[in-house]
C-alpha cells in the first residue's frame, strides 16, 4: 500500500532547479546593473550581512521595502533563528504571469487537487494503491 505523500510526490508540479547563483555572479550582476565597481557591491552585500546580524541579534526586525522582513526568532532549547518573509511586490512581481522561464517538471498537472494526484497514482499503480 502507497502513502498519500508518495502519490503526490510523483506527479505534483516541480520546479526544475537550476544551479546556484553564487555571490560572483550576484555581484557581477548588480554591478553591471547599477554602474558601481564589482568591490563596492561586494562590500556592501557583506556589509548588509553583518547588519542584518547586529540588529537580529539585538532582537530588532529588519524590513526592506520591495524585498522583505527578517525577524529574529528563539527555539526551545534557546537558538536564534531567521524568519524571512517576502514582501509582497516582491511575491507579486515574481508571480506575474508568463514570465517564468525555468522549467517546471508535471507542469500538466498545475491546478489538480491533491485527490486528483492520487487518483493519477491509484490508475497507474493498481497493484500499490493509495487508501
Amino acid at each position: 500500500m502507497a502513502h498519500k505523500i508518495q502519490a503526490i510526490n510523483a506527479y505534483r508540479p516541480r520546479i526544475e532547479q537550476g544551479n546556484t547563483v553564487q555571490k560572483p555572479e550576484l555581484v557581477r550582476e548588480l554591478s553591471h546593473a547599477t554602474s558601481l565597481v564589482e568591490g563596492v557591491v561586494s562590500l556592501t552585500m557583506s556589509e548588509l550581512k553583518f547588519r542584518l546580524i547586529g540588529y537580529l541579534r539585538s532582537g530588532r526586525a529588519v524590513k526592506v521595502d520591495g524585498i522583505g522582513i527578517w525577524t529574529p526568532t528563539i527555539s526551545l532549547d534557546g537558538r536564534i533563528s531567521i524568519q524571512y518573509r517576502p514582501d509582497l511586490a516582491f511575491d507579486y512581481d515574481l508571480n506575474q504571469p508568463g514570465r517564468f522561464t525555468g522549467n517546471i517538471l508535471n507542469r500538466e498537472h498545475i491546478g489538480k487537487t491533491s485527490q486528483d494526484l492520487v487518483d493519477m497514482w491509484n490508475e497507474a499503480n493498481p497493484e500499490d494503491l493509495v487508501n
